[in-house]
């Protein structure tokens, strides 16, 4: 939901000098081989979106699976590989989630974020991760440090009965800087949406949650560390989704309380030309209370659950250039995961899970190379109720993958670049452990990748550029869902065998005369994604759920002196719901255009913002109306 922005940002007379900011830019020694699918410097946006996703939603062949309103769960899906094979990553250290591996966008904001990057295949960049070595696609949030004393307040607010005040203070301490950030979201999430022959408004969708941040920058000699502590909390309703009911029958009383509390850190360190070392930490604490209220909706299966999730991660990492353009880097990292619930059978399940890789990388002037192998095994160990007390039970699960990639810049004004890619994604707590869905014995999602990306670009007349990047991937062992003699358990098996072949293709013009500056970009993504599991089914040869096979975007930016305008314009093709590509599961296509108009004189910006101008109605999700126009 865009809707109507006031920004104060309040500087003291006099910036200070950039010194620390300055100090935390790397050399090109960390520039990835393949570069970024997409790459966004927030500073550079004319109104910098509050949450996340609404900077995702912008990327060639990404799929934002949004829920609708406020409070909605918002997932990533890239390139049809599904939004478990996606990492998250904040300064190189995964947002994770053992229980589902769904990372909800809607709880990070871009405050401290000094721009945010898509990679579809590898990296390749010194001193990462293993866990990033091993992410089918992965989404990359770099922090900025702050180069002034600075005090920045902003209000925004509008339909729906949406608040959102934030504040961030930063300050400068020698070689130390810190930034303090905080905000607040309450929004009533009632809209009006068609259903059937009339018009009903969208109940139980309202949200209540609070962002606290705090992060510290510092430099050492030859290095640099930075530490952040993030808590958030929230109370939201879930609507449910929308189907025809008797007369009388309740709409959805569920509600969800969570807490989300981290802290991590990393310490990068140049002891020689040669020679660097980096190190990460993580700690998590997750908690989710879940509550049908029966007493609401009596249809409603009475639950009322809890969940407590611990995570604990350590990284350590060495470059060791063995010449001056080439590079070895030797990478291990080792995770914790607990989840202690009351749902089901009480299982606590517990993992341990190793990641390790050995990478290289050779840097000439107009060609770069990259190469990789990357080992994961998990040991799962849960317990489960017996005659008498609890036994345990024991399993592991491991894969190897190996990565390629090479970049060559013939001409100043050209750029190719291909990797060929092994990945694969471990299955969460609940496709394991819980006895609605459970089946301990799955075993790992495997996917297969290839891309290439064809890049032109200019700049005389004006700054342009095209990409063109076709890709192949393909998932084994797809883990999915069976139902059996009840709408409400169960089967999970690994059956699935999806083959997704698409391109993508971006081109953007920046025009600048004067006190003008306009900037046209399009993009397009063609995504044929098909269930090739079973030969003998129905459903074999169909487009697989939730995936367009056309989709595209296209933004308009005008700017005078102190005044800009932005058109922001989405299509998506027809998808369906189900495996089964009937017109009972078929989701209509759809195109929304959002209109916005900044003003920024400092210390002070104004924006206003339309969304879904031409009132469309729509959904992303099937049962799930999306808002309709918006301030």
């Amino acid at each position: 939901m865009r809707i109507l922005l006031l920004w104060l940002a309040l500087f003291p007379a006099g910036p200070a000098a950039d010194t620390l900011s300055a100090s935390l830019v790397r050399s090109g020694a960390d520039l990835p081989v393949v570069r970024p699918a997409e790459e966004v410097r927030l500073k550079d946006l004319p109104s910098v979106p509050v949450q996340l996703a609404d900077v995702l939603r912008r990327f060639t062949g990404v799929q934002v699976k949004d829920y609708g309103g406020a409070g909605g769960l918002k997932t990533v899906n890239v390139r049809s590989l599904g939004s478990e094979h996606v990492g998250i990553y904040i300064d190189g250290i995964q947002v994770d989630n053992a229980q589902n591996m769904q990372v909800d966008l809607g709880r990070f904001a871009t405050d401290g974020l000094g721009g945010v990057a898509l990679f579809n295949g590898q990296k390749s960049a010194r001193l990462q991760t293993a866990r990033e070595y091993a992410s089918g696609a992965s989404v990359h949030l770099a922090s900025s440090a702050p180069g002034r004393d600075r005090l920045r307040l902003r209000l925004r607010g509008g339909s729906f009965g949406t608040v959102n005040p934030s504040a961030e203070w930063c300050k400068l301490m020698g070689p130390v800087a810190l930034r303090l950030s905080a905000d607040f979201l309450a929004s009533n999430g009632k809209y009006r949406f068609p259903y059937f022959d009339t018009t009903l408004v969208r109940q139980n969708g309202d949200i209540s949650a609070l962002r606290l941040e705090t992060q510290l920058f510092g430099r050492v000699p030859k290095g640099e560390w930075r530490l952040r502590l993030y808590a958030y909390g929230s109370e939201r309703g879930f609507p449910g989704p929308v189907i025809r009911r008797a007369s009388g029958f309740p709409f959805s009383a569920e509600r969800q309380e969570d807490l989300d509390a981290f802290v991590q850190g990393g310490w990068t360190n140049d002891w020689t030309d040669r020679y660097s070392t980096a190190l990460r930490f993580k700690y998590a604490y997750d908690y989710i209370h879940y509550d049908t209220h029966p007493e609401k909706n009596p249809m409603a299966l009475p639950y009322n659950l809890h969940y407590r999730q611990h995570s604990a991660y350590i990284s350590a990492a060495q470059s060791i250039a063995i010449v001056e353009r080439w590079n070895v880097d030797l990478v291990t990292d080792l995770q914790g995961n607990s989840l202690d619930s009351d749902a089901g059978q009480n299982v606590r399940p517990r993992r341990l899970t190793f990641t390790g890789a050995l990478a290289t990388r050779l840097m000439l002037q107009k060609l770069r190379m990259a190469a990789h192998i990357a080992y994961q095994g998990a040991y799962d160990k849960f317990v489960t109720p017996a005659a008498g007390g609890w036994s345990a039970a024991d399993s592991w699960r491991d894969a190897w993958m190996p990565s390629a990639s090479i970049a060559w810049e013939p001409l100043p004004w050209l750029e190719a670049d291909a990797f060929a890619r092994r990945s694969f994604r471990l299955p969460s707590f609940n496709d394991l452990y819980y006895t609605l869905v459970g089946n301990s014995r799955l075993v790992p999602e495997k996917a297969t990748q290839f891309g290439a990306d064809l890049r032109l670009h200019g700049s005389r007349a004006v700054d342009w550029e095209v990409r063109v990047s076709p890709y192949y991937n393909r998932a084994d062992d797809k883990i999915v869902a069976i139902p059996t003699s009840s709408q409400f358990r169960w089967t999970m098996l690994n059956i699935g065998i999806v083959d997704v072949t698409g391109l993508d293709f971006k081109a953007s013009v920046l025009w600048r005369r004067a006190d003008w500056t306009v900037g046209v970009i399009g993009r397009y993504s063609f995504q044929q994604a098909l269930d090739h599991s079973d030969p003998g089914s129905l459903t074999y040869g169909n487009q697989v759920p939730y995936i367009p096979v056309h989709s595209g975007s296209a933004d308009l930016s005008v700017t005078w002196r102190k005044l800009t305008l932005t058109w922001d314009s989405t299509l998506v093709g027809e998808r369906w719901s189900r495996s089964a590509n009937t017109p009972d599961y078929r989701i209509a296509p759809w195109s929304t255009g959002d209109l916005a108009l900044v003003f920024k004189t400092d210390p002070v910006t104004l924006s206003l913002r339309c969304s879904n101008i031409s009132d469309r109605h729509y959904q992303i999700v099937q049962g799930y109306p999306m808002p309709g126009r918006s301030l």
